[in-house]
Formats: C-alpha cells, sequence, structure tokens
C-alpha cells in the first residue's frame, strides 16, 4: 500500500479542502433577481396550517383569519379547516374571520422580530392561487437591487402583471429607497397588484422594539390608504422554551468540523467581514449557492456600523437558506456593542442575533458527528 493510501485511510479529516466565502465573487444577472423572487428555502413549505400561535397572544391567531380572508379576497379558496381546527386546540372560539374590506389592496404586518411575520407573508404567498410566475416575494433590499438592475419602467412593466407583490422587511431608514419604493407601489397598485409587507424600525422610533403602523403608513406617503396594518404581538418563537445558544467552539474544532462536512465553507471571521465590503449585498443569496453549512474562526465584535448591516444581510440569507453557522471567538450576542443595540438600527441586529443563534444551535451535530 502506498503511503498516500495510507495517510487517507487513516486521516478522519476529509480529503477535500472546504469552500471558502472570500474566494467568491458571484455575478448575478437580472433574469435570476426576478426568477428568485419567492420564498426562499426555509419559507418554501410553509402554510397558515402550519403557522403555531402563542396562545397567550390572541393577535396571532387573528392575523391568520385576517391573512386567510385577504387570500380568499384574491381568488383562492378560504384555508378555513386548519384555521379552525387550531383555533379549536388552543381553545380559541372565536366566530368566523372577518372578511377583509373591499378598499385595502394591501396589508401590513406589524410586530417585533421572531413573532412569524415572515411564516405568514410566505404562508399568503403560497396561498394567493396564481402561478410562481404572477406573484413576487422579496425583502426590501432585493426589490431595491431589483429597480437597478432593470430600471424603474422595466420592474413596473415587469411586475404589473403580478397579483400579489410580498415585500418582507420594508426598510425606512434610507429616505431616497423609501421614496423610490414607494412610488414603484403606488403604480403597482394602479396596476391592480396587491400589497403585502412587514417592515424595520425606523431610527428613533424604537418605542418596544417594533415599528409602529402610523410610522409606516406615514412614510409610504399616498399609500396608506391601501394597507390594513395588523399588531402581532409575542416572543421571539426562535428561543420559545429552547436551550441556549451553544457556547463557541475552538478553532480546532471549527476547523475539523470543516473538512469532515461536505459543502462547508472555512473563513476567518475578520477577513470575511473585509470580503462583504467588496460584494454587493444583493450577490449575498449567491454567495451562499450550494453551501451546506459555514464555518467561522475568530469571531470578534463588529467594528462600524456599515460592517454590521452587510452582517445582517449575510445572516438573512444564511437563515433563509438554512445554513447552519458552526463558530469560535466570541458568542454571537456580543457581536454588537452596546451603541448598536441602543441606536436606530436595534431591530436589524436583534434580530440577526436571534437568526444567527439559531443557526449555530443547527450547527451543534457537525462537531457531535
Amino acid at each position: 500500500m502506498s503511503s498516500s493510501s495510507a495517510a487517507s485511510q487513516s486521516s478522519p479529516i476529509a480529503e477535500a479542502s472546504p469552500l471558502s466565502l472570500c474566494a467568491r465573487e458571484p455575478h448575478v444577472p437580472a433574469d435570476r433577481l426576478v426568477a428568485e423572487m419567492v420564498p426562499p428555502p426555509r419559507f418554501d413549505s410553509v402554510r397558515f396550517s402550519t403557522y403555531i400561535p402563542d396562545p397567550n397572544q390572541p393577535s396571532q391567531i387573528e392575523a391568520v383569519d385576517v391573512l386567510e380572508a385577504f387570500a380568499a379576497g384574491l381568488g383562492g379558496a378560504h384555508a378555513s379547516g386548519a384555521g379552525k381546527a387550531r383555533r379549536g386546540f388552543l381553545g380559541f372560539g372565536r366566530p368566523k374571520a372577518p372578511k377583509v374590506p373591499a378598499g385595502p389592496r394591501g396589508v401590513y404586518l406589524d410586530g417585533g422580530y421572531g413573532v412569524g411575520k415572515t411564516h405568514l407573508l410566505a404562508s399568503l404567498w403560497h396561498a394567493t392561487p396564481a402561478e410562481p410566475s404572477l406573484k413576487a416575494f422579496g425583502t426590501f433590499v432585493e426589490l431595491t437591487n431589483l429597480v437597478g438592475a432593470l430600471g424603474f419602467q422595466q420592474t413596473v412593466q415587469t411586475l404589473s402583471g403580478h397579483r400579489l407583490l410580498c415585500i418582507d422587511e420594508f426598510e425606512l431608514d434610507d429616505p431616497g429607497d423609501t421614496v423610490l419604493v414607494s412610488t414603484l407601489l403606488g403604480k403597482l397598485v394602479d396596476a391592480g397588484v396587491a400589497l403585502a409587507a412587514t417592515s424595520n424600525t425606523l431610527p428613533g422610533k424604537l418605542g418596544e422594539g417594533r415599528f409602529a403602523a402610523a410610522d409606516f403608513l406615514r412614510e409610504i406617503q399616498g399609500l396608506s390608504a391601501h394597507f390594513r396594518p395588523l399588531r402581532i404581538d409575542g416572543e421571539d418563537y426562535r428561543h420559545r422554551g429552547l436551550p441556549e445558544a451553544p457556547a463557541p467552539y475552538s478553532d480546532e474544532q471549527v476547523t475539523k468540523a470543516a473538512y469532515a462536512t461536505e459543502g462547508a465553507s472555512l473563513d476567518d471571521f475578520p477577513h470575511l467581514l473585509e470580503h462583504l465590503a467588496r460584494v454587493h449585498p444583493s450577490r449575498y443569496g449567491a454567495l451562499t449557492d450550494g453551501l451546506k453549512a459555514v464555518c467561522l474562526t475568530d469571531v470578534q465584535p463588529i467594528p462600524d456600523q456599515s460592517t454590521a448591516l452587510r452582517l445582517v444581510v449575510l445572516a438573512d440569507r444564511l437563515y433563509d437558506r438554512e445554513v447552519p453557522v458552526l463558530a469560535s471567538g466570541q458568542p454571537f450576542d456580543q457581536l454588537f456593542s452596546e451603541e448598536m443595540l441602543k441606536g436606530g438600527y436595534r431591530k436589524k441586529y436583534f434580530r440577526a442575533i436571534s437568526r444567527l443563534t439559531a443557526l449555530a444551535r443547527d450547527a451543534k451535530s457537525l462537531v457531535t458527528h
């Protein structure tokens, strides 16, 4: 037996080197941006019937009722059977869901992070009776990227034939983008497109750590009459009744797991942050194509706000795609400074911590195995 054969049999580490996010510089054509305006993999199979409301939060069950009725108003069968069974199980014997008034052509889901707004938004997309090519789902950032790639008029033409446009994480911290998207939505409403949205916190409007519907309606200017606000109260479901996130692992554990896991990437965290500055956030989804796990060494607190906001986008794309994250260094709840967690982007950072913690929990098996 050759020495190389003996080495390959004795080593517990896979021969192939892990992938590297820092080595990737994806280019995303405009037609891919349009084709990918569907619920991401994590929300591909969600439905109203799979939403698990907190029995202590009646507003969560009411939101399901109203959204089911909204889908029915768009021409679909009202999925009332599952809703009735769920309400009976939880003891909420309420009357039949109210119909959405004929006036509003949109709904706005107002609530904190982790109450299931994206789950409900994706469920609405799935329940709307139209071919996938006639309904669109994307984040606010993805929508502005689409306008940048196609141009405003072409984006209007592309989306005008749709029955429904769902916008997750509507961002109001950039006045220019807000006016741009508000104008776009006005054109789409005129074309008969129904709208649904969730939103991020406006700087200085922290309140309870959630965004206020009145602020959303004011920021989208003349579109307020087209939206019906739905407040959804509750705690972050990602950590409801679950054990605490695992503590960070050692560099050696993370490296070994990366080599032993097919389709895993391995990057030094500070270098990854530098690389993200060279890749447009619209390409972060493509940056994660084909990854089965992300392994990071030397996780450190984020040095500045621009870097922090880029990491938030990457965390969202990894969460959407259900990519576990194994890390060494500092725990994820220490990524953002106290000043950041009290500032205008507070809600984004808490969402990133919540999602990265969930992905870290998913990655435990990489080391266990």
